[in-house]
C-alpha cells in the first residue's frame, strides 16, 4: 500500500515551483489562481524571493501548501494513495489532496492559520528546542516538573525515535534543555522560531482558526487521512474539522501516525512537496520492517 505524506513549515527554498510553473499549465492557472486568493504575489517570492523573505510566516506556510498540494493535483492519476498524511501544517495538503476540502478553501485557511499564529508569537516570548537522543517518556516526565502557570515547556512534535521538540515559554526551555543534557540527551537545540508551535501558548491562534475552519465545508475524504493530535485514520469530515481544531494546541504525534500507517499495510511512502525531512523521519520510524520504500516528489 501507498502512503502519500506531506511536509510542514521549515521545508521551502528559493525557486520552489517554478519548474512546475513553467511547464504545467495546470500548476500555472492554481499559482496564479493563489496570487489572487492572497492578495500578493507569493510566486514571486517563492521563485525569486530570499531565505529571509520566504521565512516570514505568512509566506511559509501558504507557499509549502502550494508546492504540495499543486504537485499532487498535477500528478493526476499518479496520484495513487491508499492513504495520506501530513506533519503539522501537512495535515492540511494532505485533506486538499483527500478531497477533504476544495484547493480554494485550504489555502485560505493555511492563510488564516499562518496569520493568526504569528499574532500569538508576538504575544507572548516564546520558541522551541529539539532533543536528541532521550526516550519519550523521560523527556514528557521532565518537561512536566518544570512547567508551570506562565511559564511553561510541553513536548511538540514526535518527529521519531529519539527526535523529539519541545515547546514554551524561552525561559522555561532554557530550563529544560539544561535539565535533559543533564539527564543524558546527546543535543538539545534551540530551533530558530519566533514562537511555541503546538502548544497552550497557540490558544489564541486557536480561537481565531477555530471559526474559520468551522465556516469551511468539508467532505468525506476518498481516502483514510491520519491526523496528528491522535495519530489515526479519519474518514468522517467532522471528526476531521475538530482534529484540525486541536492541531494547533496539540502535539504532532508524527512517530506514532507513521507506525499506524505500517500497521495498516503501507510500505511505499511519497513525500510530495519541498525538501526530505520526512524522508528521513520515516526511515528511522520504520527501521526493521521489511520492504519499505521512501521515495520523494519535489
Amino acid at each position: 500500500m501507498k502512503a502519500f505524506v506531506f511536509p510542514g513549515q521549515g521545508a521551502q527554498f528559493t525557486g520552489m515551483g517554478k519548474d512546475l510553473y513553467d511547464s504545467n499549465p495546470k500548476a500555472k492557472e492554481l499559482f496564479d489562481k493563489a496570487n489572487e486568493i492572497l492578495g500578493f504575489e507569493i510566486t514571486k517570492i517563492m521563485f525569486e524571493g530570499t531565505a529571509e523573505e520566504l521565512k516570514q510566516t505568512k509566506v511559509t506556510q501558504p507557499a509549502v501548501f502550494l508546492h504540495s498540494v499543486i504537485k499532487a493535483i498535477c500528478l493526476g492519476e499518479e496520484f495513487d494513495a491508499d492513504m495520506v498524511g501530513g506533519h503539522s501544517l501537512g495535515e492540511f495538503s494532505a485533506l486538499v489532496a483527500a478531497g477533504a476540502m476544495t484547493f480554494e478553501d485550504g489555502l485560505k485557511l493555511v492563510s488564516q492559520r499562518a496569520q493568526a499564529m504569528q499574532k500569538a508569537c508576538e504575544a507572548a516570548p516564546s520558541t522551541m528546542a529539539a532533543i536528541i537522543g532521550l526516550p519519550d517518556e523521560k523527556i514528557e516526565e521532565i518537561c512536566a516538573s518544570i512547567s508551570k502557570p506562565g511559564n511553561i515547556v510541553v513536548c511538540a512534535n514526535y518527529n521519531n525515535p529519539g527526535q523529539l521538540v519541545i515547546s514554551g515559554n524561552k525561559e522555561a526551555i532554557a530550563e529544560a534543555c539544561e535539565a535533559l543534557k543533564e539527564a543524558g540527551a546527546k543535543r538539545a537545540l534551540p530551533l530558530p522560531v519566533g514562537g511555541a508551535f503546538h502548544s497552550p501558548l497557540m490558544q489564541p491562534a486557536k480561537d481565531e482558526l477555530q471559526a474559520a475552519i468551522e465556516a469551511t465545508t468539508f467532505s468525506n475524504p476518498r481516502i483514510p487521512v491520519y491526523q496528528n493530535v491522535d495519530a489515526k485514520a479519519h474518514t468522517d469530515a467532522e471528526e476531521i474539522k475538530q482534529n484540525l481544531i486541536a492541531q494547533l494546541t496539540a502535539p504532532v504525534k508524527w512517530t506514532y501516525e507513521v507506525q499506524a500507517m505500517l500497521e495498516a499495510g503501507a510500505r511505499n511512502f511519497v513525500e510530495c512537496g519541498p525538501g526530505k525531512a520526512l524522508q528521513g523521519m520515516i526511515l528511522k520510524i520504520a527501521k526493521g520492517v521489511e520492504g519499505v520504500t521512501i521515495e520523494g516528489i519535489s
